[in-house]
C-alpha cells in the first residue's frame, strides 16, 4: 500500500477537492468569488499553521532552505493567485461545464513539463491509463445536459478569452505542481510546503487587495453574509487544508503525470454530489465516461 502512497493521495485530493467546489459555490453565489478566494487563503493560513505546530513542533518552517521558500512560493503564486484567478473568471465566461474540461488538459501540461523540465518517462500501461482518465474526464464535463452551462449568450471574443482563461487555469495547475515537486525534493514535510505555499500566496492576494480598495469591501461583505463565511470555512478545510496537503503528498510520491491526472477526477466525483446538492441530471454519458475515468485509474495502480 505504501508503494502507492502517492497515488491514494492524490485520489483524496480529488475527493476533497469536490467538496471544496461545493462550499466555494455556495459562498460564491452570496458574496462573489473573489471574496472567497481572499478569505479561503487567510483561513487556510491559519488552520494549517496551527496543524503545523501540533505536527511539526514549531508554528513556521523556519528551517526551509531559500530554494524551497523560493519555488514553494512560486507555485503558491502560480497555483494560488494565477491559476485560480483564471478559472474563476473562466467559469464566469463559459460556465463550470466547459471549464472544467479545459481544466482537465493539466495533467497533460503536467506530463509535458515533467518530461521536458525533469526528465520524469511514464510506461506505455500508464500513458494508456492516463489518456483513459483524461478522456472519461471529458466525456463527463462535455456532457451539456449534464449540469449547467454558461448563464447567458456570449460573443466570440468573449468565448476565445473564456477558452484561454481555461488553458491559464491548467498551466497555472500544472506549473504549480511543477514547482512545489522541485521545493519538496530531500522528503521536505508536505504540511511545510503547504504553509508555505498558503503563506506566499495570501500575502500577494491580500496586498493585492489592499492595492485595489477592496479590504473594506471584503470584510463589510462577509459580515453581512455570515452563512457565506461559514460555507468559506468549510471549503478551506478540505481544499487548501486537507486537499493541498494531500496533492503534495501524491507529487512526492508518484511521477507527476499520475499525480495530475489522479487529481483531476474531481469533475467525475461531482456527479453523484452535483445531484445531491444542487439538483444536477446524470446521464448515461456521464455514467460512461465515469467508467472509463476510473478504469484509467486502475491501470496506474497496475
Amino acid at each position: 500500500m505504501f508503494a502507492y502512497l502517492g497515488h491514494f493521495a492524490a485520489l483524496g485530493t480529488s475527493v476533497a477537492w469536490s467538496f471544496t467546489s461545493v462550499f466555494f459555490t455556495i459562498a460564491g453565489r452570496r458574496v462573489g468569488s473573489p471574496i472567497v478566494n481572499r478569505t479561503r487563503l487567510l483561513l487556510a493560513v491559519i488552520f494549517v499553521t496551527i496543524t503545523h505546530r501540533l505536527m511539526e513542533g514549531q508554528f513556521f518552517p523556519l528551517g526551509a532552505e531559500p530554494f524551497r521558500w523560493g519555488w514553494l512560493g512560486l507555485s503558491g503564486i502560480i497555483g494560488y493567485v494565477i491559476g485560480d484567478s483564471f478559472l474563476f473568471q473562466a467559469f464566469v465566461m463559459l460556465g463550470p461545464r466547459l471549464s472544467m474540461l479545459l481544466l482537465a488538459l493539466a495533467p497533460v501540461f503536467s506530463t509535458v513539463l515533467a518530461w521536458v523540465l525533469l526528465g520524469e518517462t511514464l510506461s506505455a500501461l500508464e500513458l494508456l491509463g492516463i489518456a483513459l482518465a483524461v478522456g472519461g474526464v471529458v466525456l463527463v464535463v462535455a456532457d451539456r445536459r449534464n449540469g449547467s452551462t454558461a448563464a447567458r449568450p456570449i460573443t466570440s471574443r468573449q468565448y476565445a478569452l473564456g477558452v484561454l482563461f481555461g488553458l491559464g487555469a491548467a498551466l497555472g495547475q500544472a506549473g504549480g505542481l511543477l514547482a512545489s515537486k522541485l521545493g519538496l525534493v530531500g522528503g521536505f514535510s508536505p504540511l511545510s510546503g503547504n504553509l508555505i505555499r498558503l503563506i506566499t500566496a495570501a500575502a500577494a492576494i491580500w496586498i493585492i487587495a489592499l492595492l485595489g480598495g477592496q479590504m473594506r469591501t471584503t470584510i463589510t461583505r462577509l459580515r453581512a453574509e455570515p452563512h457565506a463565511l461559514g460555507a468559506i470555512t468549510g471549503g478551506a478545510i478540505a481544499g487548501p487544508f486537507v486537499g493541498v496537503w494531500l496533492s503534495l503528498i501524491a507529487i512526492q510520491h508518484a511521477p507527476l503525470g499520475i499525480a495530475a491526472t489522479l487529481m483531476s477526477l474531481t469533475p467525475v466525483i461531482l456527479l453523484p454530489i452535483g445531484r445531491l446538492f444542487f439538483g444536477e441530471r446524470i446521464t448515461w454519458r456521464a455514467i460512461m465516461g465515469t467508467v472509463i475515468a476510473f478504469a484509467g485509474t486502475a491501470l496506474l495502480f497496475l
